[in-house]
């Protein structure tokens, strides 16, 4: 294994912590009854720093993506 793959692989492992940490750090307050349309609250805008997690979680996931799919095309 070479130093780009080593390198790949401990950069996908820290976007997968800094992925759940930005997952369990959003809103817990909705319940699955607001899922399925409980609560009487409709819609609700992001703001502050919800809004900056839920685009941070958004881009870690892609970086995510596109980190495995590279390394899986080294590997093979």
């Amino acid at each position: 294994m070479d130093n780009i793959q080593k390198i790949l692989l401990i950069s996908q492992v820290a976007v997968c912590a800094v992925l759940v940490v930005s997952v369990l750090l959003q809103n817990r307050a909705e319940g699955l009854g607001k899922m399925f349309g409980g609560g009487g609250e409709v819609f609700r805008t992001k703001r502050g720093l919800e809004k900056v997690l839920y685009y941070l979680t958004i881009v870690l996931i892609a970086i995510l993506a596109v980190l495995s799919i590279v390394i899986l095309k080294r590997s093979a």
